[in-house]
């Protein structure tokens, strides 16, 4: 990340580029940090619901339920607002997968994404907001396509601790 040309509080133009910037006019610092990120993965029955991406990047490709978090939202407050707002599904997150650092878009924007498991508690089930279809799959029928590492990496977490594999 190259940061800022000119500092966004007084418009003055830094000297230089980074993930801190000190503006020498108003001394006021801007600190480049990777955007917070939740997801959830709701389990019914052992197999694991993903949604099939209506938007870039990764358009058309299996997903996680998830997304960027609120201004001062919890994670799992997130991880259950996105689940609402792409699967029209209430859940109750259960447990933590893991945190996952990433990349994003074509600018490369750094993501730190919190991972957890949900249940169903209500809802009806319908693909909304960037995502276009729902699928269920088991551990060992999980689509090649599955969008971002960070994902990948949360769903590989996810099937070890249901099979009880050490990590590799």
């Amino acid at each position: 990340m190259a940061g800022y040309l000119f500092c966004p509080y007084c418009g003055v133009r830094y000297e230089k580029q980074g993930e801190v910037q000190t503006c020498r006019a108003c001394r006021r610092t801007v600190w480049h940090n990777s955007a917070p990120c939740a997801g959830v993965l709701i389990v019914r029955e052992g197999r694991l619901l993903l949604v099939k991406r209506g938007i870039e990047p990764f358009k058309g490709w299996w997903d996680i339920p998830g997304g960027f978090l609120q201004l001062g939202e919890p994670p799992t407050a997130g991880a259950a607002r996105e689940a609402l707002e792409e699967t029209g599904l209430q859940v109750a997150i259960e447990d933590f997968i893991g945190v996952y650092v990433d990349r994003y878009g074509d600018d490369g924007r750094y993501t730190l994404n919190f991972y957890y498991t949900a249940q169903i508690i209500g809802g009806e089930l319908k693909a909304s907001d960037d995502a276009v279809e729902i699928g269920w799959f088991g551990p060992d029928e999980l689509p090649d396509q599955i969008a971002f590492d960070n994902g990948r990496r949360a769903i590989a977490d996810w099937r070890r601790l249901t099979q009880r594999k050490p990590i590799e």
